[in-house]
């Protein structure tokens, strides 16, 4: 039985980071489930960088269905958790069952791999103090807040918790989750 991963996650999550961890940890070997405040079909967005912007913009991104409801997660079940960003981690980190998931995983020292405004959630929970991370850059000060050490790096790891800036950053983030999580969570005949 292959070892599960969670991915915590709601409306306006920016779709690659979504979709990409959790493709990419399918193909590793992992069952991966999508955790959400309800079983529902899910609506992504898509965060670009366009010339004249002083931001990223935002557009309809892809939709998905959420396996399990926060409420119902038990985070024994799974041994890693990913916190993807976009819009979504501004109002996730205000529900308390995303921050018991959270606190559970930082808590038993499980690999967390977190991105752009995922963050949130993470300094939410009280996870980040002390920590070494990454994130969107408008997040620094968030960051710095929440007690971490910002770095501006496509991918900073600090035991077993891995972050990255935004979707370009995807290749660097995932090869250093993986090589963290295949020595906490190997799956069997890898």
């Amino acid at each position: 039985m292959a070892p599960k991963i969670l991915i915590v996650t709601g409306d306006a999550a920016e779709s690659l980071e979504v979709l990409y961890p959790y493709q990419r940890l399918i193909e590793e070997g992992y069952e991966v489930h999508i955790a959400a405040p309800a079983v529902k079909k899910l609506r992504f967005v898509v965060h670009d960088f366009e010339d004249g912007f002083d931001t990223y913009t935002e557009k309809p991104g892809y939709t998905w269905p959420a396996d399990i409801a926060f409420a119902d997660v038990d985070p024994g079940e799974y041994a890693a958790l990913v916190v993807p960003g976009g819009r979504a981690p501004e109002y996730l980190r205000n529900d308390p069952e995303v921050r018991r998931i959270l606190s559970a995983f930082a808590g038993d020292d499980k690999p967390i791999a977190q991105i752009c405004h995922g963050p949130l959630i993470t300094a939410a929970a009280g996870a980040l103090d002390g920590r070494r991370v990454t994130a969107y850059p408008a997040l620094e000060l968030d960051v710095k807040a929440a007690g971490a050490t910002f770095e501006d790096s496509e991918a900073v790891v600090d035991g077993t918790l891995v972050s990255a800036r935004a979707w370009p950053d995807h290749s660097a983030w995932m090869r250093e989750f993986l090589t963290v999580l295949r020595g906490k969570a190997p799956v069997s005949g890898a």
